[in-house]
């Protein structure tokens, strides 16, 4: 079987999920600000699980039957409050500095926020073989397990903003595109592909200036609480975890 790498811009593209075979594809999911930045930081601090949901009232559907679980998510960047929920303010955001061993080990969680855990829905929802969250911080754990088992088909999703293409999801994209190429090439690579890593590949040396570029990390910026999300954000291969989607909903390392 012939090998494929290409890459999902926009939000508005998994819609477009269900009406392909992804049978024997391995989707890897990115939102680098800040959905899988957190998700890859919580279980490499030792969190149990993290379930991503697509909205506030499943979450405290989650809370109500399971209520040790801790509840983490955002809406407009900042951890929801008490005034979204009528009653109970989550016990995290969706920063990935809150989720320190301290706060996480051992525990499960249950997360929402605007983009990222769509994302994650649409494509285990169109029955791919496999789902990886992942970001910078454990890029090169992702790239070496995709170059161990090279799954025939490899299709990189950016989570996005809102219906549109996040500049930080494009740029991680292109840097695991990169690492791969040896395995996957020209041949393999579809146009979105190579359109990703020529995106990469200037920033590579100074990957955090690229932060500037991207409409989210100049919002995350300006934000006094949450600036230091960003630099955070676009270290790479802090964490040597890989993740994945498991077929009971819940995020896991990966075996």
């Amino acid at each position: 079987m012939q090998r494929s790498l290409e890459v999902l811009f926009a939000p508005a593209e998994l819609a477009t999920l269900h009406q392909r075979d992804l049978g024997n594809t391995v989707c890897v999911v990115f939102d680098i600000l800040r959905a899988t930045s957190t998700m890859v930081t919580a279980l490499a601090h030792s969190a149990r699980s993290v379930r991503p949901v697509t909205d506030i009232a499943e979450a405290l559907a989650w809370h109500r039957t399971h209520p040790d679980v801790l509840l983490a998510g955002e809406r407009d960047g900042l951890r929801i409050s008490a005034a979204l929920t009528r009653g109970r303010e989550f016990d995290l955001g969706n920063s990935p500095r809150e989720f320190t061993p301290e706060r996480v080990a051992g525990r499960d969680l249950v997360m929402t926020t605007t983009n990222g855990t769509r994302a994650l829905h649409a494509c285990a929802a169109a029955g791919a073989l496999r789902v990886l969250p992942a970001a910078f911080l454990n890029l090169g754990a992702v790239a070496r397990h995709l170059q161990q088992h090279l799954p025939p088909h490899l299709l990189l999703v950016g989570s996005g903003t809102l219906d549109q293409t996040a500049f930080e999801d494009t740029l991680a994209a292109g840097a695991l595109a990169d690492a791969l190429w040896p395995t996957y090439g020209d041949r393999a690579a579809a146009d979105s592909a190579h359109i990703a890593r020529e995106l990469y590949r200037p920033f590579a040396p100074h990957l955090l200036q690229a932060a500037t570029h991207s409409r989210n990390g100049r919002r995350l910026l300006a934000h006094s609480d949450l600036h230091p999300d960003v630099p955070f954000c676009f270290q790479r291969d802090v964490f040597p975890v890989v993740l994945e989607l498991q077929s009971d909903g819940a995020v896991r390392k990966s075996a």
